[in-house]
This record gives structure tokens, sequence and C-alpha cells, in this order.
């Protein structure tokens, strides 16, 4: 009993970092630019730096809230069609949107693997670092995201998910809000 316990919370650990690194590239993004802003019209100087760095931290950004986004479930979707389907519909659908979001996931990785060795010999033109760096991120992605959708069709294919875990889409934020404080009322009655 307690291994599945401690994975989930090595999972939600994780997430939590991908949260904070989420808001540690924002942070960052947004001190660099105005910074550099106010030194440009108002001392009529700048840091070079700060718009190559800023532009390293939109793309992280991006990735890393791709993952945290999947994770909750607060992707973009439309869920209409699905909703109405019966239950062998509504699990052909997710069975089949979890294989083509792998195969992606699958295609995406493969993609930053092909493009390893160039991106460890291009060097950014004003920071010098390696950009393996900026767009190795491509393969945490395509993995996290990959064993999400694995796990996901594990549970679907051993009839693990209710009905209402078929739809990959929630209709608000407070609705995943709910959801999240939800088993935490529970689990204290």
């Amino acid at each position: 009993m307690n291994g599945p316990i401690s994975m989930q919370k090595t999972i939600n650990v994780f997430f939590k970092l991908l949260e904070f690194l989420v808001v540690a590239c924002m942070v960052a993004m947004v001190f660099m630019v105005f910074g550099n802003v106010l030194l440009r019209y108002g001392f009529n100087s700048g840091i070079s730096i700060s718009d190559e760095m800023s532009r390293y931290c939109f793309i992280w950004l991006t990735y890393i809230g791709a993952m945290v986004a999947m994770r909750d479930k607060t992707h973009l979707g439309v869920d209409t069609l699905v909703r109405r389907l019966s239950l062998r519909g509504k699990k052909w659908c997710l069975f089949l949107s979890e294989s083509l979001m792998l195969l992606c996931n699958a295609l995406f990785f493969l993609g930053t693997w092909k493009m390893h060795d160039l991106q460890v010999t291009s060097y950014s033109v004003v920071v010098g670092i390696s950009m393996i760096w900026v767009y190795g991120i491509g393969y945490v992605t395509a993995a996290v995201m990959g064993i999400m959708n694995v796990h996901k069709l594990v549970l679907l294919l051993t009839g693990r998910l209710a009905e209402s875990e078929l739809v990959n889409v929630v209709d608000s934020e407070d609705k995943a809000v709910m959801a999240e404080i939800e088993p935490d009322v529970r689990g204290r009655a």
C-alpha cells in the first residue's frame, strides 16, 4: 500500500516543480524584458542577453506548461460529440485520442533526437550556450506526455476508468478546482 502512495506523492512533487518552473520562467521573462525596456528608454543602454534568455524562457514555459495542462486536463477541447456517445463510443474516442497523442509524442521525441547532434554543436549568438539546452526540452516533454498517454491507455484497456473519466475535457476551471478539492473534503469527513 505504501508503494502507490509514495509514487503518487513523487508525481505530485514533480508536477509542483514544473509549476514552479513555469512561474520562474514567467517572472524571469517579465524582469528581463521590462528591465531592458527601462534601460533602453531611460538610459539608452540595455542588457544584451535579456532578449535571448527571455526567448528561451518562453520556449521552456510553453513546453512545461503543456505538460502541466495535460495532467490537469486544461487544454482546450470540444466534447460536444463525445459526451453524446454511448459508453463504447466514448471508450473508442478516448483510445483513438490517446493513441494519436502517443504517436505525436513519439514523433516529437524522434524529431528532437534527429536534431540532437545539430543542436549540440550550435551555440546561441549572445549567451553562447549549446542550443540543446533550449530545444532539449523536447525530450522531457515528449517523454512525460508519452508516459501520461500510456498510463491512460493502460487504465482504459484494463477497465479502470469511470465513464466520467472518458472525456478528456473539463467544462471550466471552476470544475477542475472543485474536482481537486472534493477528494480532500471527502477524505476528512
